[in-house]
């Protein structure tokens, strides 16, 4: 009798119901756990990049645009993102001079659904996306992974080289003041040689966290190469940016490295190279501007900012 009643088609329907509302239950509170995201598909904002929208967010030109793309196609404030009272999100065209696109078509105004597509500008496209955590999680280790120097975590030479190129352009376009350091480690094989390769990653780590507090937040620094570093100083003088590479260079000649119980002393010598407002160079002129001075800077004793 046992086994007939559960054979029942009756029992089953009603098991089968439970399950579903079960399963419909479990999606509900797992999309309650989703998040909105803006993902950069393709453009000079960085494939890969994501911003998270906890309110609105205004897309353009502008440097405080909450998601800055800057490329000649993007107006000023091109966009806006924002969340309406019941829980949709619309994307609002700001009177953009070459317009905004979703999926192809241009609008004013739009409700996104998951996975729509913007067009921003001639060659940026974002994807509108909802993402739980462990998403989120996938997609900036992937994003870091393209992006970042896997032992110092600053910037990799790709996504540096991506940046100087959009900075040069805005530079030149706005008449604004761009300048680049260059930097190494002075001696860094002699720190290999004599303490071990495990103890010169140590020195670059190290190296890397006192170099962007010296900084400011808007900076860029990079890992170029094996010990050679680069910081991005965006409106900022010849002056300025001496000042900040004097900063770096006194905190790293006075800054107490150790490794396994050991003293590592350490010093750098850094190249000055700087856009003018009104001036023309290439992003790899700026580069070989700065890294001849650093040249420099190592020929006549090392330790030292050039700058001329």
């Amino acid at each position: 009798m046992g086994d007939m009643e559960d054979d029942d088609p009756e029992c089953t329907a009603v098991a089968s119901r439970a399950e579903l509302n079960a399963a419909l239950a479990a999606a509900a509170k797992g999309k309650k756990k989703q998040r909105p995201w803006i993902v950069i598909v393709t453009g000079s904002g960085g494939a890969g990049k994501m911003v998270r929208l906890d309110g609105e967010l205004v897309i353009g030109r502008v440097p405080a645009a909450g998601f800055r793309i800057d490329e000649d196609g993007v107006s000023r404030q091109h966009a806006k993102l924002v969340i309406t009272p019941e829980g949709a999100v619309q994307i609002i065209d700001l009177d953009s001079r070459n317009g905004t696109f979703v999926n192809g078509e241009k609008v004013t105004r739009c409700d996104l659904r998951d996975g729509d597509k913007i067009q921003i500008g001639n060659t940026t496209i974002l994807k509108f996306s909802y993402q739980d955590a462990m998403d989120e999680e996938l997609q900036k280790n992937l994003y870091e992974s393209a992006t970042q120097d896997g032992l110092t975590k600053l910037a990799n030479k790709k996504s540096f080289t991506e940046v100087l190129a959009r900075e040069v352009s805005f530079a030149e376009r706005h008449g604004r003041p761009l300048a680049l350091s260059m930097f190494d480690v002075d001696h860094f094989k002699k720190v290999n040689d004599t303490f071990g390769h495990l103890a010169g990653d140590h020195v670059l780590r190290t190296l890397a966290q006192i170099v962007l507090s010296k900084v400011r937040a808007e900076d860029i620094v990079a890992r170029v190469g094996g010990e050679e570093f680069a910081i991005l100083l965006r409106d900022s003088t010849t002056e300025a940016a001496i000042h900040c590479a004097e900063r770096v260079r006194t905190a790293v000649q006075s800054a107490t490295i150790v490794f396994d119980g050991k003293r590592i002393p350490i010093t750098v010598s850094i190249g000055v190279g700087c856009l003018a407002p009104g001036q023309h160079l290439t992003p790899t002129q700026l580069v070989a501007l700065a890294d001849q001075r650093l040249y420099q800077a190592k020929q006549t004793g090392r330790n030292k900012v050039v700058a001329t």
